[in-house]
């Protein structure tokens, strides 16, 4: 059994957007050789999604705006305080419980070296406190 678990950047752009992740995590799932087994994809940070849908540009707008509009910016949010651990003030409650809407952890089955995936879906790496340099990883085990 094999277990190879691969760790990738990506830079985000705005503070709110999804990024198409799939063909990197298909070449992290090809250069594993894994064969048959399963693929996991995490991401490294609690203000961040991993999410997977249609690889569409409207449908990636109306997912953003579905999260701020459940999650307004504006707020009586307990997070929004001065930190004494960390000095500062804390602002980025939202992006907490929109990573929490979004999930952390996507999988899927890899069959004859290869991800089994509909042929729409989309794996995304979706930010909610950016821009920032950010990491998730890609976690391939089987045989």
């Amino acid at each position: 059994m094999k277990s190879v678990v691969t760790r990738l950047g990506i830079e985000t752009n705005r503070d709110t957007e999804v990024i198409n992740i799939t063909d990197r995590v298909r070449e992290a799932v090809q250069s594993s050789g894994v064969v048959n087994g399963v693929v996991y994809i995490t991401t490294m940070h609690t203000t961040s999604g991993i999410i997977v849908n249609e690889g569409l540009p409207d449908v990636e707008d109306d997912l953003v705006e579905m999260l701020q509009r459940l999650t307004p910016e504006i707020g009586d949010y307990r997070h929004q305080r001065f930190l004494p651990s960390d000095g500062q003030m804390a602002v980025n409650s939202v992006s907490h419980q929109r990573s929490l809407l979004a999930g952390m952890q996507v999988c899927f089955p890899i069959q004859d070296a290869a991800m089994v995936m509909g042929s729409r879906q989309t794996i995304y790496f979706a930010e909610f406190d950016g821009p920032l340099y950010r990491e998730f990883v890609v976690h391939t085990f089987g045989e």
